[in-house]
């Protein structure tokens, strides 16, 4: 992030402030609890500019700390979403590959999931250096980010985004570059099961 200039009269004085703002994050970071495995439900809404009802999905979700994230939708259709350090796969009802992006030929893609990872787990490491984090603490273990893109290409993908949770991410809103805005609701957190042969078979 690109700080404006602040004139420090000494060193004496620097210190105090820098710990005073790095304070929120680090106690986010403490709040937050971290697993091997994590799976929970969610619900999406997604608002479309141009239209006027807003796109509803739900499903559950998979994330395996260093290998990706299984994204399925059960309702009102069946695929699933799978995201790797190195590929971005959509799968049918049916399991078969529908669309599949490999990070080799398109470098994007490896951008795209580390981000996907890093706001899914609130990482907050990764988004630091990609976004100006605003970190906020609520009320026992509650707490929010702001997070606002530092370069113009991030920003064509998120313009915003606003992660709220405890122990876990609770919600996350999601503005992209088109101004069209997903929120996001994950529930019934849980520290395993780890994955299924089928899983393991999808998370190469």
């Amino acid at each position: 992030m690109k700080r404006r200039g602040v004139l420090m009269l000494g060193l004496g004085l620097s210190s105090p402030l820098w710990a005073q703002e790095r304070e929120p994050l680090g106690e986010i970071r403490t709040r937050i609890t971290t697993t091997a495995v994590l799976r929970g439900q969610f619900e999406q809404r997604k608002t479309v500019k141009g239209f006027k009802q807003p796109l509803l999905s739900r499903g559950d979700f998979l994330v395996q700390r260093g290998r990706g994230v299984i994204w399925r939708t059960r309702d009102p259709l069946i695929s699933s979403l799978v995201l790797t350090r190195d590929r971005l796969v959509t799968r049918g009802a049916d399991g078969v590959v529908q669309q599949q992006m490999d990070a080799a030929r398109e470098p994007a893609v490896r951008g795209i999931t580390e981000l996907m990872f890093a706001v899914l787990s609130a990482d907050l490491a990764v988004l630091s250096q990609r976004f100006v984090v605003s970190p906020q603490l609520k009320t026992g273990e509650a707490w929010q980010m702001t997070l606002l893109p530092k370069d113009q290409a991030l920003a064509q993908w998120a313009t915003r985004v606003e992660i709220d949770g405890d122990r876990q991410v609770r919600q996350v809103q999601w503005q992209d570059g088109m101004g069209d805005v997903s929120l996001i609701r994950m529930s019934a957190h849980q520290p395993g099961p780890p994955p299924t042969k089928e899983e393991e078979a999808w998370l190469g």
